[in-house]
This record gives structure tokens, C-alpha cells and sequence, in this order.
């Protein structure tokens, strides 16, 4: 009896962790449908930068993730592309009972800034996904695990949505706004509203930061008690880079927050303490 009820847990945890992730890189939108052959101008990011988080369920340390654009640009479907890594793994005692090893992947067009692939490999506490989506954009369609399906123009997956959306203006954001993104989720497509909040200065391992606060607005019931349960705190500068999220569920309550950074493409919104 003891297992079923743990196994329960770990389930809604594990739920929990895939609207929190999802959450976490994806906070606005910008997508325009009737667009053709879009250009997208960069400034947020470059190739090399690499991201790195802790993870904790409660007062445990649970768990660590990584997000990587790799060195160089490649070419995808006779297209330069970044190449972005995200990994994510459980640590300690929660890696005793709740093994976790992701991967994800997306192969993001340079200049649209939307995704050409995306490989999707989650292994936590058994329960394991395997994802190959193949994008065609010009035409609206994507291969998913070999089912062909129509999707929105420019539509993003799990992680092209955050680089992609890291590109906006946030400077005149007032609190109240609220926007959405549309993304391909499995086999679903996606409308997530984020609200702003205000902002904010945190400390975190990487110095006192600036930031925004977003609130995504989640369904209550099955995983969170309140439509307000998560937040998310965005770097008030160029970079626009998650510094702190954090979640109420049902079974506790999860953390993420930046551990350090690298290959940055503009300065960081670090503020003194003098």
C-alpha cells in the first residue's frame, strides 16, 4: 500500500515536473501566422552560452539541469541552425527513489527562429518518452514519431519557445499583461497565458540579479491547488535568462534557481550592494 501511495506521488511529481519545465522556458509569445520566411532579429543570445540550474523538491536538493547552445551553427535541412541541449537529472535521495536522465534537443532555424527537429529522451522513475519531431515549416506540417500532423506557422517546441521568446522587448512590460505562446506539447498544441508581475531583485549564486517576475497561469485541481501556484523570475536585461522559478503542488513544492552561466551575449543585469 505504502508503494501504490509513493508511486502516486512520484506521478503527480513527475506531472508536475513537465508543466514546470515546459513553464519555466517558455513565458511569451510572438508568433505571427501570416508571416512568410520571417527573419528574427538576435540579440539575447549566442552559440556557446551555457545555462545551469539546481533543482529542489521541498529542503532536498534533487536534482540538477543544463542548457547548452552548442559552439557553432549547423545546417539542418539546408538551413543554419543552433543546436540546444537541455539535460536534466535527479541527484541524491531522490535519485534512489525517482531516478531522473532527460535529454532534450532542438535544431532551431537561425534566422526564423523556429525549430527545424527536436528529440525529446525522458527517463524518470521508469517511466520513459522517446520523441523525434521533423518540422516543416513552409508548409505547416511536422512528423511526430511518424504521424504527420498540420501546425500552426512558426509554431515552437518545448525549447525553441524559450530562446525564441527571450528575443523580445520586455522594457515597457506593465504589471497585468498578459500573453501567450503557442507550442507543440506531444501530440497537443499548446496556448500558454503568462501574466507580468512586477519587478523584482533576488540574490542567487551568480550575484543580486534584476529580474521580472512572470506568472504563468496553470490549471488547478490535478497538480496545483491555485491558478497562481507558479513563478517565474526573468533577467531585466538583454539576455532575458530564467534566474528562479518556483512552484506550489499538491504533493509539496519545487524550486529551480540559476547555479551559473557562460558565453553570455550581452552584460548582466547584476546589481551592486554598495
Amino acid at each position: 500500500m505504502k508503494g501504490e501511495k509513493l508511486k502516486v506521488k512520484n506521478r503527480k511529481l513527475y506531472q508536475a515536473f513537465i508543466i514546470f519545465h515546459f513553464s519555466f522556458f517558455v513565458f511569451h509569445s510572438g508568433a505571427n501566422a501570416q508571416d512568410k520566411g520571417r527573419s528574427i532579429k538576435n540579440d539575447a543570445f549566442k552559440c556557446g552560452e551555457q545555462l545551469t540550474y539546481r533543482i529542489h523538491y521541498g529542503f532536498i536538493d534533487a536534482g540538477q539541469a543544463t542548457i547548452k547552445i552548442e559552439d557553432s551553427l549547423i545546417s539542418v535541412l539546408g538551413k543554419k541552425a543552433y543546436h540546444i541541449v537541455g539535460t536534466g537529472v535527479s541527484k541524491g535521495v531522490v535519485n534512489m527513489v525517482f531516478k531522473v536522465n532527460d535529454r532534450y534537443e532542438t535544431y532551431m532555424d537561425a534566422k526564423a527562429l523556429c525549430p527545424l527537429m527536436f528529440v525529446r529522451r525522458v527517463d524518470e522513475g521508469g517511466f520513459k518518452i522517446k520523441q523525434d519531431m521533423l518540422f516543416d515549416q513552409e508548409y505547416h506540417k511536422v512528423n511526430n514519431n511518424g504521424k504527420r500532423m498540420s501546425i500552426p506557422a512558426y509554431v515552437q517546441d518545448m525549447m525553441s519557445a524559450f530562446y525564441f521568446s527571450r528575443t523580445f522587448d520586455y522594457s515597457n512590460e506593465q504589471p497585468g499583461k498578459i500573453d501567450s505562446v503557442i507550442t507543440l506539447v506531444d501530440n497537443d498544441i499548446w496556448s500558454l497565458r503568462i501574466k507580468f508581475i512586477k519587478r523584482d531583485t533576488i540574490k542567487s549564486d551568480v550575484g543580486k540579479i534584476a529580474c521580472m517576475v512572470f506568472e504563468p497561469m496553470v490549471q488547478k485541481g490535478r497538480i496545483f491547488k491555485h491558478n497562481d501556484d507558479l513563478q517565474v523570475w526573468i533577467s531585466d536585461d538583454k539576455n532575458h535568462i530564467p534566474i528562479r522559478a518556483q512552484a506550489n503542488i499538491l504533493v509539496g513544492s519545487i524550486k529551480m534557481d540559476i547555479m551559473s552561466w557562460s558565453g553570455l551575449a550581452n552584460n548582466a543585469a547584476t546589481v551592486s550592494d554598495k
